[in-house]
């Protein structure tokens, strides 16, 4: 494991030596255990949007590791002025020990890895999500036990967090099953790898989607940088509510995850954020004890 760009690179071993280490991260990072394995290590971390979890947690574990975190916005950076991928890939290799970026385009992050020489972090594309995704993972763990074998639902977007779900979830032998009105499906590559998987499904019926599952999954309609489709999506969405209705069909011990922010109202209702709030907010903590389980097998000595 050279960087963390998409969950698709991840093997189910992989994923599974990082939660291993996030858990042991959490557990004495919880008893007043410090682990300043990153000393004297930086991470520059560069923000084509914004954000509150990535930046907070990945600049809380730095310090927590005892490394170094920079922050570096695109007014920060050239990059914001035109300088080529390549030449500010090679320019921060020669100062920093990793990098972390949160872009648009997936391109972009695999243009730093293919021409920097140190780790790159993918904090979020519009293609892929893995950081959260990990996060979720450790905490359908914490609650259920193992992941193998249980059902993990996704209503909504074919976004960045259905591509990185239905491939993280697959890879850890969940069952995977997607709602998504026909004009907002997942990549063509994600449908192309589920394929091959009989565990996958992929319905326009949520009610469907969420039978029998052990988790049900969800996210804003409108993603950050779509907020111009914000009212023809919520037409498109209708129906897809992450509501009492919909968890009547899962399992009575249904968890229920939301990557944050969340529209209260939209896609999750009030009631249904509330009472899963727990879950949700220690999902929202995990992405800093995961990213730490990264930033330690990136950077730390091997």
């Amino acid at each position: 494991m050279k960087h963390l760009l998409k969950m698709m690179d991840l093997t189910g071993g992989d994923i599974t030596e990082i939660l291993n280490l996030a858990d042991q991260l959490k557990y004495e990072q919880k008893h007043g255990i410090e682990h300043k394995v990153l000393a004297g290590k930086t991470l520059g971390m560069i923000f084509e949007k914004a954000s509150t979890r990535t930046r907070v947690s990945f600049e809380v574990g730095m310090y927590q590791l005892g490394g170094l975190p920079i922050f570096l916005s695109s007014n920060d950076l050239q990059i914001g002025r035109g300088e080529p991928v390549q030449d500010t890939a090679r320019v921060l290799s020669r100062y920093l020990d990793g990098i972390m970026i949160r872009t648009f385009k997936q391109s972009e992050v695999e243009a730093l890895a293919k021409d920097g020489s140190v780790p790159v972090i993918n904090g979020l594309t519009d293609y892929s999500h893995p950081c959260q995704v990990l996060a979720d993972l450790m905490t359908i763990r914490e609650y259920k036990g193992s992941l193998e074998g249980l059902k993990l639902c996704f209503i909504g977007d074919g976004n960045n967090m259905m591509n990185s779900l239905i491939v993280g979830g697959l890879k850890m032998k969940m069952e995977v099953a997607v709602a998504c009105p026909a004009g907002y499906r997942p990549s063509q590559t994600v449908l192309d790898f589920a394929a091959v998987h009989p565990a996958f499904s992929m319905t326009s019926d949520p009610m469907e989607a969420a039978k029998g599952a052990d988790v049900v999954i969800t996210d804003v309609w409108a993603s950050m940088g779509e907020e111009a489709e914000a009212e023809k999506r919520r037409q498109a969405f209708q129906g897809y509510q992450v509501n009492d209705k919909v968890l009547a069909e899962a399992k009575p011990d249904v968890m229920v995850q939301h990557c944050l922010p969340a529209h209260r109202g939209e896609e999750i209702t009030n009631e249904v954020f509330e009472a899963h709030s727990k879950e949700i907010f220690d999902e929202a903590e995990n992405r800093l004890h995961a990213q730490k389980a990264v930033l330690v097998k990136l950077l730390g000595n091997k």
